[in-house]
């Protein structure tokens, strides 16, 4: 019974940290792309873009991120058969991608929080795709609980990848004839 309370907690928080992983990109671009306008448009738009960052990073995604971890370690605490299983050792290399994918995003938050653009709008709108790899990565691996099926995994996320490439052309090409799309 604790096992499920545990486990409800943890895709609780792995949600709302991957919503935090999904929407502060999104933020990121608004706030690149408000840089490079002209006074006072720059100034008020970088002021209040810095402010919701600020607010989904430390209010909810680093919090979930911490929440999601904790309730992790005790779920392996509860079952250390599962570190026994290939497929859970595929899962926790894709949830180091997804560290190391959160640190560098907490990279460029920094930087945007003192106004220092490293990065075009269009570099940020592909990094917005990289949680939802390893989205698909973890998720596939969890509920089908096969290191060998994750080979058609990554084929899966490829084609993905490929899709979101397409869709992001598509869109670009878009923008660029109608830039209020």
């Amino acid at each position: 019974m604790e096992y499920n309370y545990i486990k409800s907690l943890h895709l609780i928080f792995v949600i709302t940290w991957f919503a935090g992983l999904f929407y502060i990109p999104r933020l990121f671009v608004y706030q690149i792309e408000a840089f490079h306008k002209p006074s006072p448009e720059k100034e008020i738009l970088g002021k209040q873009l810095k402010l919701m960052a600020k607010r989904l990073w430390y209010i909810i995604t680093w919090p979930s991120a911490i929440l999601a971890t904790v309730f992790a370690v005790w779920l392996i605490i509860l079952r250390p058969v599962w570190l026994e299983q290939g497929w859970m050792h595929v899962k926790l290399a894709f949830v180091l991608l997804l560290f190391i994918y959160h640190y560098k995003t907490h990279v460029y938050y920094k930087q945007l929080q003192n106004d220092k653009v490293k990065v075009t709008s269009n570099y940020m709108r592909i990094w917005n795709e990289g949680a939802t790899f390893i989205l698909f990565a973890v998720v596939f691996l969890a509920i089908l609980k096969n290191a060998i099926n994750w080979i058609y995994g990554v084929i899966g996320i490829i084609v993905l990848g490929i899709l979101l490439m397409l869709g992001f052309r598509l869109y670009k090409n878009i923008r660029a004839k109608n830039p209020e799309a």
